[in-house]
């Protein structure tokens, strides 16, 4: 009972809290600022990680200096690219298009936004994913069985938002999936956002801990700006080189302090064992 309820809390952040604050902040904002926002998860997940003692801070040795400083200069690289332009770097363009795109991403909307709100919403949803990962790193160690795991989080997590969407929307025109376009979204975001990420993810929490895995999240900056170059022949700015080469530098700087902490800590055992 005690290992479902965990389950049951990981289903309420990961799944419904995560998802839901971050759809109804995204519809009050703008994509820009929900990826910025975003990545604050590694220093919010490198504090919850601290205080439930699943990360040693060790701010006196080079390894707690490294993971502290990647962390710090990840969040600003991320925070960097999404933004500060700055001047166009000519790359060319690519081969590459995505002809969908034009006729989606060019109809306007007349909605009304609220940017605070929005902003406030999608840090809901990180401080529920960083809720996920500390919680989740702890099912691991009593259930080392990711995907039963997931496939319960998200059965449950799937309830909760049924409920949570029949509440809010009674139109039975919005729960149609006759349109291909949102059939596809629904697949993708149930098979490959849900499931296999959240499989994955959880696989990587189970060997590697909870800041280890979050701490690779400001790379979707990187490959969305990849992806929106070669995709939708969007353009290259100094910014994005920047704060891309800081992302990279910041994940690095966290690993190195990583691999450095888990050597000393075998050494430590042996030195232990030595003395016994």
């Amino acid at each position: 009972m005690s290992l479902l309820f965990q389950i049951f809390i990981c289903s309420l952040t990961g799944v419904t809290g995560n998802q839901v604050f971050y759809f109804i902040g995204l519809e009050n904002s703008t994509p820009t600022i929900g990826c910025a926002l975003t990545n604050i998860l590694p220093a919010l997940t490198f504090i919850l990680a601290a205080l439930f003692r699943q990360e040693s801070v060790g701010i006196k040795k080079t390894s707690g200096q490294a993971k502290l400083l990647g962390t710090v200069v990840c969040v600003g690289g991320a925070m960097l690219l999404s933004f500060y332009h700055g001047h166009m770097i000519n790359i060319g363009e690519s081969s590459i298009h995505w002809n969908y795109a034009d006729s989606t991403g060019n109809s306007s909307t007349d909605k009304k936004s609220n940017l605070v709100l929005g902003s406030l919403f999608i840090m809901a949803s990180a401080v529920s994913w960083a809720i996920w990962f500390t919680v989740q790193a702890k099912v691991s160690l009593k259930f080392p069985a990711p995907y039963t795991c997931t496939l319960l989080m998200c059965f449950m997590g799937s309830i909760e938002c049924v409920v949570i969407g029949i509440g809010a929307n009674h139109k039975v025109s919005e729960w149609s999936l006759r349109s291909p376009g949102r059939l596809a979204a629904v697949l993708y975001a149930g098979i490959v956002c849900s499931a296999l990420a959240f499989s994955l993810t959880s696989w990587s929490i189970q060997r590697k801990g909870a800041l280890y895995v979050s701490v690779f999240s400001p790379l979707l900056l990187v490959i969305v700006a990849a992806m929106s170059w070669a995709l939708l022949h969007e353009k290259i700015y100094v910014g994005t080189a920047v704060g891309s080469i800081l992302i990279v530098a910041g994940l690095y700087a966290v690993l190195w302090g990583k691999d450095k902490e888990l050597k000393e800590e075998i050494e430590e055992t042996e030195v232990t064992k030595l003395g016994n």
